[in-house]
């Protein structure tokens, strides 16, 4: 494991280069440029905020800034994933042909999309603080969840951008598996409007622990549940190791396969 620190070390500067290029690309050739990292969850948060309040009678208090403490969390963690997945069989030439460790293009994806979620951020706090409620003191708990979203998707993102080298199909599982776990996960609607007899599936779902972090610092301004920050970090634990495990099991393959 030390092996792989001194080697991300080694090359941080490919790896900052590569970040700022997948920051970049994402937006190349857009008139607006960085400015869709705004754009794209406020129009989602639009449509959703509609919805939900005036077709489906949804009730919830402040519905708007619920809805951006897990729509704005989930676009992070389903854009990093289904580009991570990508990015090994995008790279297959540069792969062929240069040695750079193979761990510095997931992490390039999750760290450009974490820029993309930091920056959308503020759109959580311009609700919160122009509604009238204002920021709190647990808001300096913000960066242990959003370092545990960083870690989990890193680990995740080592186990699928390695299998899609060896099975390009799983590109297009991913999608359909995002959107099912969209609606297991407490995004448009609370976790304790779920029948109790379902609400084993959304202790399955990491993203549950996530999202309500987000939401007992923003919107109920309350000290996250410590056990579920605890089950938070054993899953996160367990991701990246596992995924790096798979990842580093894999990768000596991805020349022959790409």
């Amino acid at each position: 494991m030390f092996k792989v620190f001194k080697n991300l070390y080694n090359y941080r500067e490919l790896l900052k280069t590569n970040v700022k290029k997948e920051i970049r690309g994402k937006y190349k050739n857009s008139f607006l440029g960085v400015l869709w990292s705004f754009l794209n969850p406020l129009l989602q948060i639009a449509v959703y905020a509609i919805v939900f309040p005036l077709i489906l009678r949804n009730t919830q208090e402040n519905y708007v800034i619920f809805l951006c403490c897990g729509l704005i969390p989930w676009t992070f963690f389903s854009t990093a994933i289904s580009r991570s997945a990508f990015t090994m069989v995008e790279n297959g030439n540069i792969l062929k042909k240069v040695y750079f460790p193979r761990e510095i293009l997931p992490i390039s994806v999750v760290t450009s999309e974490a820029v993309n979620f930091l920056i959308s951020t503020i759109i959580i706090l311009a609700f919160v603080i122009f509604s009238g409620l204002g920021v709190t003191k647990y808001i300096l708990l913000y960066p242990l969840i959003f370092i545990a979203q960083y870690l989990l998707l890193l680990g995740i993102s080592f186990i699928v951008s390695s299998i899609c080298v060896y099975i390009r199909d799983l590109q297009h599982f991913i999608g359909v598996f995002l959107q099912l776990l969209f609606y297991a996960t407490p995004i448009v609607y609370a976790a304790d409007t779920i029948p109790e007899n379902f609400k084993w599936i959304l202790e399955l779902n990491p993203m549950t622990y996530i999202i309500n972090g987000y939401r007992d610092i923003f919107y109920n301004q309350t000290m996250p549940d410590v056990n579920a920050i605890l089950i938070l970090i054993a899953i996160v634990l367990i991701a990246i190791i596992v995924g790096y495990l798979i990842f580093n099991k894999l990768q000596k393959g991805f020349a022959e396969e790409l």
